[in-house]
């Protein structure tokens, strides 16, 4: 399916398929992501489709969402299933290449980790994980910190969003992933030899 039919078709499922503030949220994900791109200079078309996919399967039940995962035979990580609400990236990354076609694996790592980050992400990977952390609905501490640095510094952006996410699990007692501390860990070695 070429890419513009696949958004057209993605704007269409998601618009029925998701609460109207869910949509909304993609929306402005999409908006956010396109911007982003276009600033640091990572692949626009690819980040506006990523975003289009990354909450594809973001409102499935916990047991969709496992089953998905066990039939399909998706791998993830073993903690991951401890938490399913971090399988509807994954689940995602797999309907885009399923039922879209999408085989660009920037794109699909993108949707894949959106929630979590993971080492050594590309700038399309960055751009889809900032964005959903910042698009214009997104109203949390720190928030308006993180949409500064997102003006000139995508990795210092992507790295406090990814400490963010981890203060947002300490605090509700959940548990931390390591995928996202060692992503954290190593962007925050990166920004610190930039400075």
């Amino acid at each position: 399916m070429e890419r513009g039919n696949v958004i057209h078709d993605l704007r269409q499922r998601l618009a029925k398929s998701l609460t109207p503030m869910r949509y909304q949220h993609v929306l402005g994900v999409v908006e956010t992501a396109v911007a982003l791109a276009r600033r640091f200079g990572a692949p626009v078309l690819g980040a506006e489709l990523a975003a289009w996919l990354h909450d594809l399967a973001r409102e499935w039940p916990r047991d969709r969402l496992l089953a998905y995962v066990r039939d399909r035979g998706l791998d993830v990580p073993a903690a991951w299933l401890e938490t399913p609400i971090l399988l509807h990236g994954p689940v995602a990354a797999d309907v885009a290449r399923v039922e879209y076609g999408v085989e660009d694996a920037d794109v699909l790592n993108a949707v894949y980790y959106h929630t979590t980050g993971r080492p050594g992400m590309c700038a399309l990977e960055m751009v889809l994980f900032v964005a959903d952390a910042i698009e214009p609905s997104r109203d949390y501490p720190g928030v308006e910190d993180i949409r500064s640095l997102a003006e000139t510094d995508l990795a210092a952006a992507a790295l406090a969003s990814l400490e963010s996410t981890l203060r947002y699990a300490l605090d509700a007692g959940f548990a931390i992933d390591l995928t996202t501390v060692n992503a954290r860990n190593e962007l925050l070695n990166h920004v610190r030899q930039k400075a």
